[in-house]
Parts: structure tokens; sequence; C-alpha cells
């Protein structure tokens, strides 16, 4: 028995472990699926505490996995470890059942598994924490319980410490996309293997005060108008298809004049982006070393943006800055938060494929690879126009 519950608390415990150092990579990406969860429930007013719980649920899966690992407090820790095994169960089964969202964010961006799975996962997590509450009285601490506590002290401050860092200097391990090498315009077409939503064309009709629907194939041998009055039309799915999705979604650039400008941007020799989800942080931490940046890639004539879902806010806190010329441009809200992990988030880019990227931390950074670019002929810097409405690729081509 003790040899069980041994090998069991330790895959218990490694699993935890795991599970959140995964999502302390990346905290924010669990903060946004905590946002889907609360929108899906009509729970807005949560939306705001995402992140703190993402922190404390992540940090808390590392401390409780390694405690179980230890031996540390077990009493204390299988009555938090049972409760947060049927709470993520509950949360798996609902995304299973219900597909939304379609994932429940188990093992973040890095490790993506089916809802299914997530569930199946779940289930066996709580059957065997079932089975070492019930046997907690096999659990000994491996060491002294005073290098325990200490080693404990510690997997706690790296908890806390980890996710400081990742959110100050982006994830240690980039998962996304918009990861360093990534072509983004490669990554915005739809994969090779994909397979298409099989859909067919669906009619609601109302007669005679009852609803009937069907498809174009099957119309009923009674039908004419009146008494059959159209409702609706729509697609319906008859057979659900997989990876059928873009890695990168919704990711397209306008200025004032609306005029996708997407191509532009990321056709050119190099490019300058400067990612911003939202001014939470004041530009006034950050503005001189982007300045710096500015300066120097205006200098070897590579073209800088700012890329925001609030373009107005933007041209505001941008007013008094050396960099208030800026062109900016706008994009969809999650497209920008999937590429700034870190807000603000600054990116080279050499004809659409990411060479580095820096956080705001960084900035100073950025300055060292722009140093050996040669510096651009005047003419291949492209014009976005921003005030009046010109189609950008006849700009480009006269350039």
């Amino acid at each position: 028995m003790k040899i069980a519950v041994t090998v069991i608390r330790i895959i218990v415990g490694l699993l935890f472990v795991f599970s959140g150092l995964v999502k302390a990579n990346d905290p924010l990406g669990l903060s946004y699926k905590m946002q889907e969860f609360f929108e899906i429930w009509n729970l807005h007013q949560f939306n705001s505490w995402t992140l703190l719980m993402s922190v404390l649920m992540n940090a808390f899966e590392i401390i409780a996995g390694t405690a179980l690992i230890v031996g540390w407090r077990i009493k204390l820790f299988s009555w938090l470890l049972l409760l947060l095994i049927v709470f993520f169960t509950f949360l798996t089964g609902y995304t299973y059942i219900t597909g939304m969202p379609k994932n429940c964010g188990c093992f973040g961006d890095c490790l993506p598994i089916s809802s299914k799975t997530s569930f199946l996962k779940d289930v066996a997590l709580t059957i065997m924490i079932v089975f070492l509450f019930w046997k907690q009285k096999y659990i000994k601490p491996f060491l002294s319980n005073s290098f325990t506590t200490i080693k404990m002290i510690a997997v706690t401050i790296f908890a806390f410490g980890f996710q400081w860092y990742t959110l100050n200097y982006m994830p240690v391990v980039d998962c996304m996309p918009f990861k360093v090498g990534n072509n983004i315009p490669e990554k915005m077409k739809m994969p090779p293997n994909a397979i298409p939503d099989s859909t067919v064309i669906t009619f609601v009709y109302d007669k005679n005060g009852q609803t009937v629907e069907f498809t174009a194939t099957d119309f009923p041998a009674d039908f004419k108008v009146p008494p059959y009055k159209l409702i609706k039309r729509y697609d319906k799915i008859i057979r659900k298809g997989s990876n059928n999705e873009p890695p990168i979604k919704g990711f397209a650039l306008s200025g004032e004049s609306k005029i996708d400008s997407t191509a532009i941007v990321l056709s050119q020799p190099y490019a300058i982006l400067l990612f911003i989800e939202n001014f939470s942080i004041p530009v006034s931490k950050w503005d001189k070393k982007f300045a710096e940046v500015y300066a120097a890639a205006k200098e070897k004539n590579i073209p800088v943006y700012i890329v925001t879902s609030q373009p107005d806010i933007a041209a505001k806190e941008i007013t008094k800055t050396a960099f208030a010329d800026i062109i900016i441009l706008s994009c969809d809200f999650t497209a920008v938060r999937t590429a700034a992990r870190v807000s603000p988030n600054l990116y080279l880019l050499k004809e659409g494929t990411i060479l580095n990227k820096w956080s705001r931390s960084g900035f100073g950074s950025a300055l060292k690879s722009i140093e050996p670019i040669t510096a651009l002929p005047k003419k291949e810097v492209p014009i976005i126009d921003t005030t009046i409405n010109i189609d950008p690729i006849d700009s480009l081509n006269n350039n």
C-alpha cells in the first residue's frame, strides 16, 4: 500500500507542478481564459480580477504539487487538492459538454489539449487524489521538517517570482504564433492539412404560426408563399472540420482611412512594430527608451508603427513625446493581446518575419539589433496614409 501511495503522490504532485509551471510561464494566457468563462457565465464584473486569480492559482499548483511530493502538511493540502480537482473537473466537464470555450487552458498555450482529454485527465486525477486523501496516513515527509519548510518557502518565492519575471520580461518559453522566427503572413494562412466544416443551407419558415426548418434539398411538398413565410436562413454544420483556423487570426492593420495596410507593412525589408494592448503602464515609464529606438530606426530609414486597438487614446498619450509623429495603426484587440504578452511589446520584422522582440524592460537591447542593419534607401520606406483615403498598394508601387 505504501508503495502505491508513494507512486501516486509523486505522479499527482509532478502533474500539478508541471501544470502550474506551464501556466506560470504565461499568466496572462490563463487570465484571458478565465475571462472567456466569465463572459460565457455573464460574470463580467470579475474580469478585472482574472490576472490576480491566475497568478494565485498557478502559484498554488506549484506549491501544492511540491508539498504533496515532499510530504509537507499533508492533511491541509489533501483537502485543498481535493477541492481544487473537483473544481477543475467541473470546468473541464462543462467545456467538454458545451464546447464553450474550445478548451480550458489546463496546460496553457504551450500544450493545448482537447476538452475531452482535459476532462478525462481530471477524472483520473480526482480518483487518484481521493485515494491519497483516504490513505494520507501513509504519506510521510522525505526530509526533516526544518529542511522541508525551508524548501517550501523557496518554492513559494520561486512560484511568485517566476510569474513576476514573465509578466515583466515576457514568457521564458514563447508558445504563441508570434514567436521569434515565425513569419506573420505565413501564420495568417490556413494550415495545409485543414479540413473545412461541412455545411448545408438551412431555411427557417413560419407556417400558420409554427416554425418549420428544412434544407434546400428537402423542401416540403406543399411549399408555397403563403402560407410559408421566411424567417431566416443559415449555414448548418453537419460535419465539424479540424485544424481549420490559421494560427494568427484577426491581424489586420489600418490607419485613420480604415484601408487595410497589413500587406504593405509586412512586405517591408525591415519594420518595427510597437504593440500596445492598453495604457495601464504610463507612457512616461518607457517613452525615453523607445524614443532612442525610434530615432535609431529613422536614421536607418526603417519604418516604425504603433499597433493598438485604442488608436485615439494612443494619439493623445504620445502627444508630448519625441515620437509624436509616429504612424498609429489600428488592430483587433485579441490579435494585439496575443502578440503583446507584455505591453508595450516591441517587434523587429524582416519581410514579415519576427527577428526579435522585447518587453519595455528590454527596449535598450533593441538598439543593438538595429545598429548592424544597413540603412535602407528612402524610396523603400512605405507611405501609409492615415488621413486621406488612398490605396496602400498604389502608394507602395509609387515609392
